[in-house]
């Protein structure tokens, strides 16, 4: 009898598998077996390794919701298949796949670790090895009980695994490329891996995997700095078929207090666009009636977004009109945690 563990790796391209141009000296993606070349390690692990690998490896600044929808997809064929799935991927667009995979895939059970490197994992410093190595071996962790250990989409970055919707990446040339500022680790990678599993989403699936793949992308970022024109705003607000906006605002969630930026946003929600308030700031939430702008925002109907990412707030968004909900089921929903990806107000 058989008792291993089997783990799916989901290879879509990324840095951790690209290999310099001799010609260009840019790195390129390349194959899933040059990467199982520069990483003989994985033949120590205890447990049956199997991989998935797009037709065409991608640089993460590729990525697009069709991708999500096909490692999605993998995942809802092979779930019963797996005990836990790795997700390879470029740094650049890892948060907002991380976001949107922890949206599509309700009631997830099992392990969705997804990793990459800064270096290529061909190079002699490479953080690709480790990377992949201890993922693979969170994926395969049990509990006490047999269990998965962990339960939920996770990315794992040097030596932090990270709640994959509350995670954005901060650096572009460090190895400790990614943050969770509004939520602690899931677990601290050192000689051992301590999880804490007091952060971790471990309760019971309210029934079997169901995976949502239609995400709408009639959504965009509003960016506020000081001397954006009416113009701007206005340009941005008529997008054609826009259905949902993400205001990126000043500290708690402020923003300027003149009537033309306040006439637009009502404009805006009255033909039943969603404007949804986060602060630029890198940590913190957005607290509408601390200050009177916000308060002015939030009467006319902007929805507080409270502590989420702009990659999490993003993603909901084009999920909660992927399925079909009203402007105003969407609003309320977006104030609600539905993977943990934000704490109550």
């Amino acid at each position: 009898m058989n008792d291993r563990l089997d783990i799916l790796i989901i290879y879509t391209g990324g840095t951790i598998g690209m290999i310099e141009n001799p010609e260009s000296h840019a790195l390129e993606p390349f194959n899933f077996d040059h990467l199982l070349q520069n990483v003989p390690k994985i033949k120590m692990l205890d447990f049956n390794i199997e991989h998935y690998e797009f037709p065409k490896p991608l640089d993460s600044s590729d990525m697009n919701p069709d991708h999500w929808r096909e490692i999605a997809n993998v995942i809802k064929d092979n779930y019963d298949r797996y005990d836990g799935f790795v997700v390879l991927h470029g740094t650049d667009t890892m948060a907002y796949t991380a976001s949107a995979l922890s949206f599509m895939l309700e009631n997830l059970n099992k392990p969705v670790i997804i990793t990459g490197s800064q270096l290529p994992i061909g190079e002699v410093r490479t953080d690709g090895e480790e990377n992949l190595i201890t993922a693979l071996q969170i994926a395969a962790e049990r509990d006490a009980d047999g269990g998965p250990m962990v339960r939920e989409v996770a990315i794992l970055f040097d030596n932090d695994l990270l709640r994959g919707n509350r995670s954005t990446k901060h650096s572009s040339d460090n190895f400790k490329a990614f943050k969770s500022n509004n939520f602690p680790l899931l677990a601290n990678v050192g000689l051992g891996i301590t999880y804490n599993r007091e952060a971790m989403r471990r309760r019971e699936p309210e029934g079997p995997l169901q995976v949502h793949t239609d995400m709408d992308c009639n959504v965009i970022y509003l960016d506020l700095f000081p001397g954006i024109s009416a113009k701007t705003v206005e340009h941005i607000l008529s997008t054609p078929n826009l259905k949902g906006v993400v205001l990126k605002t000043f500290g708690a969630g402020n923003g300027p207090t003149g009537e033309w930026f306040q006439s637009l946003l009502r404009e805006a929600i009255k033909n039943d666009i969603v404007v949804v308030n986060v602060t630029q700031c890198v940590s913190g939430r957005v607290m509408p009636h601390k200050y009177g702008t916000g308060v002015g925002m939030s009467t006319m109907g902007v929805v507080p977004g409270h502590d989420l990412t702009s990659e999490a707030a993003i993603t909901k968004l084009m999920y909660l009109f992927g399925l079909g909900l009203t402007p105003a089921e969407v609003k309320d929903t977006m104030q609600q945690s539905l993977r943990g990806e934000l704490s109550a107000s």
